[in-house]
């Protein structure tokens, strides 16, 4: 695939793409022979990783972090795990913080909702 096939196809900016290939994030994209990229089925799954890790908030520096390990190969098992282990609980802290702030939000719209309804009533009262 192209890299505007591969912008389309995940709704990332192309300028995004590099960026990702040149701080690491994904693997160095193989070139055709007009030296345009061509990405590979592999390569996208690695976008679709960082773009799904990216989307929940994991900073790029523990997502490098990531990538080297994974590219050292299977003694870095664990330390990967414990990164994603890390990462989930600041999800979940953060998911925690987002229902607390929604929660908040729901309770002033409610109460702004009561006033715009007492107001109304007032309106209707003197207008009679």
């Amino acid at each position: 695939m192209t890299i505007t096939e591969v912008s389309q196809k995940y709704d990332m900016p192309q300028d995004t793409l590099r960026y990702y290939e040149r701080i690491g994030l994904i693997p160095r994209v193989n070139r055709n022979k007009s030296r345009i990229r061509d990405y590979t089925e592999e390569d996208c799954k690695w976008v679709e990783f960082i773009k799904c890790m990216r989307g929940a908030g994991l900073p790029i520096e523990v997502l490098i972090e990531y990538v080297g390990l994974f590219q050292q190969g299977d003694e870095t098992v664990e330390a990967r795990k414990e990164l994603f282990i890390e990462q989930r609980n600041q999800l979940v802290a953060r998911m925690e913080d987002m229902k607390n702030t929604l929660e908040r939000l729901d309770y002033k719209i409610a109460s702004y909702e009561q006033k715009v309804v007492e107001k109304e009533k007032e309106l209707r009262r003197s207008g009679e």
